[in-house]
């Protein structure tokens, strides 16, 4: 039997535009507190850093200059749950399938692709969204952060994905948004696919990458051309 051609997705900027959710929760918790908001284009410069968890990437990242002020780790606790709280129950309210994502999903399954996902948000938060969405059959499996004991960049994070889908390493591409997948799919020794416009602050000529894209329109073509390579 052939080995079927393995491609792992991250989820946030890459497949689906989640910025305006995670506006919304991160500026409910920073109103409730008494810190400043951001804007959506503010909170897709943060998620795409790659801390460990969502809550690092989405509020403690860059956050630097509101959340100096705050030394109290229980405060900080107290935050981060009501921040999971909010977006937990509004985690699709206004998130959207990047333009040509759907297309392409359905063309990866007649092609008999196998697909995966790695993200950095939390594995529970990640499969509910996906499910809203309407796209979460789509995928054999999704990593989150709490998944293995580690995530992004860490190569194992991807490489066990891969395995669990009894996929093979060498026929594996990564497509991604931000500097953290170019270096997890760099890691694992495969090629990677960057999303132009992702979350995060670093302009596209500092991201390595294979092939760049601006949507999933018409990626057909860069993905043939591995699948009969």
């Amino acid at each position: 039997m052939t080995q079927k051609f393995t491609i792992i997705f991250d989820l946030d900027g890459t497949l689906i535009d989640t910025a305006p959710d995670l506006m919304n929760a991160h500026n409910f918790v920073m109103r409730k507190f008494g810190y400043e908001t951001k804007t959506t284009e503010d909170i897709r410069k943060l998620v795409g850093k790659g801390a460990g968890s969502l809550i690092g990437r989405s509020v403690w990242g860059q956050a630097k200059k509101e959340f100096g002020k705050v030394n109290n780790d229980q405060t900080k606790k107290e935050m981060t749950s009501e921040f999971i709280k909010y977006y937990a129950n509004n985690i699709a309210n206004e998130s959207k399938l990047v333009n040509g994502v759907l297309d392409f999903l359905k063309w990866c399954k007649k092609e008999n692709i196998s697909m995966g996902i790695c993200t950095n948000k939390q594995d529970y938060l990640a499969v509910d969204l996906l499910k809203k969405i309407n796209v979460y059959n789509y995928f054999e499996y999704v990593a989150g952060s709490n998944t293995f004991d580690y995530c992004k960049p860490d190569a194992r994070h991807l490489t066990n994905v891969v395995d669990i889908m009894q996929g093979n390493i060498k026929k594996c591409i990564m497509i991604g948004d931000s500097e953290t997948d170019s270096d997890t799919a760099k890691n694992a020794g495969i090629p990677f696919i960057l999303l132009e416009d992702g979350y995060t602050e670093k302009k596209v000529s500092d991201i390595p990458h294979d092939h760049l894209i601006k949507d999933f329109i018409g990626i057909e073509k860069i993905i043939s051309s591995y699948l009969n390579g």
